[in-house]
Order: structure tokens, then sequence, then C-alpha cells
């Protein structure tokens, strides 16, 4: 069979420390294995054919964009993390399929209007909302029909772990996807806030071009080249400490002097009250949410649920729908 010859190949070529498709944990439920397809190669598949996956390219990645320039969005980002994620894990000899499943996935779980949507769904939720626990949540109970679109243990393992502040994702695949998550949000951040013409590149603080290069393309370069460097005969993968340092310099510039700018604290409070309008409408009228979010226990999660599914477009159009006169949308 095509795939227990793929499996084999896997064996001779890969790393010891990379992650067989054929000794994956498994899935929730049960199922007979592909013909053609590793398991790892299923996931990549279930992921890019999920409804949440489409939705990413109609879903903010920042609130950067000057009127009249297109707007970073999600899916942008999912490929750039892919690009660089693989290009890591081949340099490594690590398992691209798992790495390329993690990548796609990992991001499933944002809101509508970049990061404002984690804070505004916050007010709801017993604990803060996080777009990698939702991301988990849509690829086990929402998508599918509500079962879920039962990936391998290691895929959902990297999406749920694949951002700072949680454990080290248990395969050096998820670790892969977590730093080049790091590398294309910064990269990608700078370079939009850069087009724009927020800042310019003698704004950059002197460790950021010493450490890692004067243009985006070799940042982008050197950023890699550090990570495969660092980890080819180690069992995790990270930066060294000196890249990690760069990093950390690039994310407080960015957070100070992109982010931290009065005019997108003002687009993030608009985009924080959209959302949070349309929680507590659908809280108080749940008989108005689609058929396939009303489903069974706390009313509360289906909605939560529901708004962190929209789209920028969809949140704005039901946000005018609901609460804006209508007379008021005739005369515009």
């Amino acid at each position: 069979m095509v795939r227990e010859r793929t499996e084999e190949l896997e064996r001779a070529s890969l790393s010891t420390w990379a992650t067989l498709a054929a000794e994956t944990k498994g899935r929730d439920r049960y199922e007979e294995p592909d013909r053609l397809r590793t398991t790892f190669q299923q996931d990549r598949d279930r992921i890019l054919g999920c409804r949440a996956f489409r939705r990413l390219k109609d879903k903010s990645q920042t609130l950067t964009a000057p009127e009249g320039r297109d707007k970073p969005v999600r899916m942008t980002h999912t490929l750039a993390v892919v690009a660089i994620a693989r290009t890591v894990a081949r340099a490594l000899r690590l398992n691209e399929d798992l790495t390329e499943a993690i990548a796609l996935g990992h991001d499933l779980g944002h809101t509508a209007f970049a990061d404002a949507g984690e804070d505004a769904l916050s007010a709801f939720t017993d604990t803060p909302f996080l777009h990698n626990e939702q991301g988990l949540r849509v690829v086990e109970r929402i998508e599918g029909g509500g079962r879920g679109l039962n990936l391998t243990w290691e895929v959902r393992d990297g999406i749920l772990h694949h951002t700072a502040g949680t454990p080290m994702p248990a395969t050096l695949e998820g670790q892969t996807v977590r730093v080049a998550d790091r590398i294309a949000l910064a990269a990608g951040d700078l370079d939009d806030a850069l087009d724009a013409g927020v800042v310019v590149e003698g704004d950059l603080p002197d460790l950021i071009t010493r450490v890692l290069g004067a243009t985006s393309a070799r940042r982008l370069t050197s950023a890699v080249e550090d990570v495969v460097d660092a980890s080819f005969v180690a069992a995790e993968v990270a930066m060294t400490p000196a890249a990690a340092a760069a990093f950390d310099a690039l994310e407080r510039f960015l957070a100070e002097r992109v982010h931290g700018r009065a005019a997108i604290q003002a687009e993030r409070g608009r985009a924080m009250h959209c959302l949070r309008s349309l929680v507590v409408f659908y809280v108080d009228n749940p008989e108005r949410l689609p058929a396939h979010h009303r489903g069974e226990g706390p009313g509360l999660d289906h909605v939560v649920d529901f708004v962190a599914g929209v789209t920028d477009a969809e949140a704005v159009s039901l946000f005018t729908r609901l609460f804006l006169p209508t007379s008021t949308l005739h005369r515009a």
C-alpha cells in the first residue's frame, strides 16, 4: 500500500527525534487506516477542508492597516507559518506532514478583529478566552457537525501548545510551529508597519538590525537559519539566546510604536464593543442563533462559539443590522 511505503520512508529518512506517522498516539475515535495517506496527511487535509480554516482569509491579523490598504489577515499569516515551519522541519529531518498540519490549524480559534476579540470574549468566560484553547475546541467539538475532525493526538497537542505561556509541545514538529509562529508574527507585523509608513527602518533598535539584519528578507532568513543551527543536534527546536533577545526587542518595539498607538487602541475599543454587543444580544435571543450553534449545554458557550467564529465583515454586518436604526441605513 502507498501509505505503508510512505511510513517506511519516514523510518528510513527522518531524524531520531522526528515523530513517525506509524507511531502516532492515535485519534479519539478509531478509524481504519487510509490506503494512500498517513494519519498526519489526513489531518492536514481535514484542516484544509474545514469551515474555520476557510474563514481565516476574512479575519484580521492586526488592526494596523490604514484606510485604502489591504488588511493583514489570518490566512496570510498561517501560510507564512507553514512555509517557515516546513523549511525548518525539512532541514532538521522532522516530519513535514505533521508540521504542516499543526501549522495550518494553529490559528483556527482566532476571532474577528485580531487580538481584540480575545479580550472582548474574555468578559463572558470563566477563564480568559484564549485562541489556542478555542482552536482545540474547534477541531474537537465544533467542526464536523459537532463531532470534531477527529485529529491525531499530536496535531491537537501542537495546536493547543503553539503559543507562549503554554507548556512546550510534546513533539519537535509542534515546537517547530511554535517558533515559526513567533517569527512570522513579529516579521509580519513589522513589514505591515513599514509598508503603512507607521515606522521606518531607521527606527529599529540596533540590537535587531545587528543580530537579524537591516532588511525584511535578511531578518527572516537570519531567524530561520538561527533556529536550524541551534536545533540541529538538540532534542528541542528553539532560537539561540542572541536571536531570542533580538525578537524580545522587536516585540517590545512593535508593542510601543505600532500596537500601542492611539488610533489602534481606538479601533480596538470599537472592535471589542461590536463583539461584546453581539454576545449580549444572542444570550438574550438564543433563538436567533444559527441552528447548528444552539445545541445542548450552557447557552453562553454556544453564543461565544458563534461570535468567535464570525469574520470581521460578518461582525460589522450583524452589528449594523441588529443595533443601527433601519431608517439611518436606508439613507446611507
